[in-house]
C-alpha cells in the first residue's frame, strides 16, 4: 500500500502524534522526557516552527505546530530518527522505538485553540494530575505556560488563551484558562462540541471549503512528489554555504578538511553546528567533513554536547553564528 502523502504548505497547523512500538513505554523516565524535549528544540530553532502546545505521555506525544515554511516532513524525520538513535544508544538496544509513522492532522486556524485544550487535558483523561493541578505535571506546555521562565523562544500561547475567552497572557489569565480547564473537563457537551471524541482522528479539522482548498493547492504534489534524494540534493547548496560560513568563522579552510584528523575538535564543533542549526545528516557530515562513519560523526556531536561549556571556544564561536539562506 502505497503511503499517505504529508501535505505541506506555509504558515499550516498539524496536530503530531505518535505511540511507542506496540504501546510501549518510550518517556516513562525523566531522562527520556528531557531528551525528547531537546530534540523538539533543535528541530524548532533550525526549522523555525512555532510551537503552540505539546504534552508527552508515558507511551505517546501530542504536539501542536505552526510551519512558517513547508518543511514538516524533514523536521519531523529529523526529530524522530534523532530521539530514537538516542533512545536506544541509552538503552542499549536496538529496533524501532515508535509504532510508525508519525499521524499528522492538517489543522483550520480557526481550530488550533480547541487542539491545544485537548492536548493539555491529556494528563487529566490519563488520570495523572487533577485539572485544578495541571501546572504541576511538567512534562506538558500548560507547565510552561503556567512558569514563563521556563518557556521557549518558540512557544506561543496566544491561541489557547484567546480560545478561552479572550485571555490575557498575565497570572489572572493563566488562572482563568486553568478554571476554564477545570470545567471542560468535566463538561462533557462542551467537549463534544469541541470535537475532543475526534480529535485524533482523520487528515485535516476544518471546514469543507478549507479542506477543499488546501486539496485543490495540493494537486501539483500529489501528482508527482519529490523523492529523498532530491530533495537532499535541494537542499546541499545551503549546507556548503554554511559550512564555508563556520570555516571562515573558525580560520580553517576547505582544503584542511581532507588533510587534519577525523576527531579534530574543529571538525566536531563544525559538524555539531550544521547538525543542530540545519539538520544536516549525519551520512553527509561524515563524507564532506571526512570524519568517518555517521556513527563516528553521531558519537562525536553527542560527546561534545555533553561536556562543551562556557570554555569551549570553538562551538562559542559557531553557536552565535546566524544561519545562511
Amino acid at each position: 500500500m502505497a503511503r499517505k502523502v504529508r501535505i505541506e504548505y506555509e504558515n499550516a497547523y498539524y496536530h503530531l502524534i505518535n505511540r511507542g512500538n506496540y504501546r510501549s513505554w518510550i518517556f516513562e523516565t525523566s531522562g527520556a522526557r528531557k531528551s525528547f524535549l531537546e530534540c523538539l528544540t533543535l528541530t524548532a530553532e533550525a526549522k523555525g516552527w512555532r510551537v503552540h502546545a505539546w504534552c508527552s505521555m508515558g507511551n505517546h506525544y501530542h504536539l501542536l505546530i505552526e510551519t512558517p515554511d513547508a518543511n514538516l516532513v524533514e523536521g519531523m524525520q529529523w526529530l524522530q530518527s534523532t530521539f530514537a538513535n538516542r533512545f536506544n544508544r541509552y538503552r542499549q538496544s536496538h529496533g524501532h522505538v515508535f509504532q510508525g509513522r508519525y499521524k499528522s492532522i492538517l489543522l483550520d486556524s480557526d481550530g488550533i485553540g480547541a487542539v491545544a485544550h485537548y492536548i493539555h487535558l491529556n494528563p487529566v483523561r490519563a488520570g495523572l494530575v487533577e485539572a485544578e493541578s495541571l501546572a504541576t505535571y511538567e512534562a506538558s506546555s500548560f507547565h510552561q505556560l503556567w512558569y514563563p521562565s521556563k518557556r521557549w523562544r518558540f512557544t506561543d500561547f496566544e491561541c489557547c488563551l484567546e480560545s478561552a475567552g479572550g485571555l490575557q497572557d498575565t497570572r489572572a489569565g493563566k488562572r482563568s484558562y486553568r478554571d476554564y480547564l477545570a470545567w471542560l473537563s468535566a463538561d462533557d457537551e462542551a467537549r463534544r462540541r469541541l470535537g475532543f471524541e475526534t480529535m485524533s482522528r482523520g487528515w485535516a479539522k476544518g471546514t469543507k471549503g478549507f479542506k477543499n482548498a488546501v486539496l485543490e493547492g495540493q494537486q501539483d504534489v500529489l501528482r508527482g512528489r519529490i523523492v529523498e534524494s532530491e530533495a537532499a540534493e535541494m537542499r546541499e547548496p545551503r549546507w556548503e554555504r554554511n559550512l564555508e560560513h563556520g570555516l571562515a568563522a573558525l580560520g580553517r579552510h576547505a582544503d584542511e578538511l581532507e588533510t587534519s584528523k577525523k576527531s579534530e575538535r574543529w571538525k566536531v564543533a563544525l559538524a555539531r553546528y550544521l547538525r543542530e542549526r540545519l539538520l544536516v545528516p549525519n551520512a553527509w557530515l561524515a563524507e564532506r567533513l571526512q570524519m568517518g562513519t555517521p556513527n563516528s560523526v553521531s558519537s562525536r556531536i553527542s560527546r561534545s554536547r555533553r561536556e562543551s561549556g562556557s570554555s569551549d571556544h570553538l562551538w562559542n564561536t559557531l553557536k552565535v553564528l546566524e544561519c545562511v539562506d
